[in-house]
């Protein structure tokens, strides 16, 4: 699967709600897609949008190994408390940020079989991932959440990157042509 990069105009969609009768074999193979791609990009979450799909779910591993799946997501309860994390993103290579969220939250989701389940009182890098995801789902990215300066020349280095690659291609595009004329 290919994860979509910042400056993708699907990274910064709200996500429509998966209808419980697509919760089928095609999404659970997506789903199976969907870690293999986090785990050979080292990343510990993927949400939908990241590899094109404007749908209501991500996957993630936290720090205790246990793949979860979560379809539709409701943040249903926050901490007052807030802690700081070193966050990245496999949409935003090679860049991270001290970013401040909530130390826990309680949130209500769907797994692949379609069963509703609550992780009451999730904390540490559990809870850090689920946020940085449910974000995904409506068009938030991390940077968001931090440093305006940061975010705004995170913005603008990724889009000098696209313009370099895509001259590089129209470049190239040229040569192969003129190789065949």
């Amino acid at each position: 699967m290919k994860i979509y990069k910042i400056g993708d105009d699907i990274l910064r969609q709200k996500c429509e709600p998966v209808q419980v009768n697509e919760i089928n074999d095609e999404l659970r193979a997506t789903i199976s897609e969907m870690f293999q791609t986090m785990t050979s990009a080292n990343g510990v979450g993927l949400a939908a949008p990241q590899v094109g799909i404007a749908k209501r779910f991500f996957v993630m591993r936290s720090d205790d190994e246990v793949d979860r799946v979560f379809i539709n997501p409701e943040i249903i309860k926050t901490s007052g408390d807030l802690s700081d994390y070193e966050e990245g993103c496999l949409s935003i290579p090679g860049v991270s940020e001290n970013i401040k969220r909530p130390s826990m939250i309680s949130v209500t989701a769907l797994n692949e079989k379609g069963r509703r389940f609550t992780i009451n009182d999730a904390t540490g890098l559990l809870a850090r991932i689920i946020q940085h995801e449910n974000d995904h789902l409506n068009g938030i990215l991390y940077i968001d959440r931090g440093d305006e300066e940061f975010k705004n020349k995170t913005i603008e280095n990724f889009k000098k990157k696209a313009e370099r690659a895509a001259l590089k291609a129209a470049k190239k595009a040229s040569r192969k042509g003129h190789k065949e004329g």
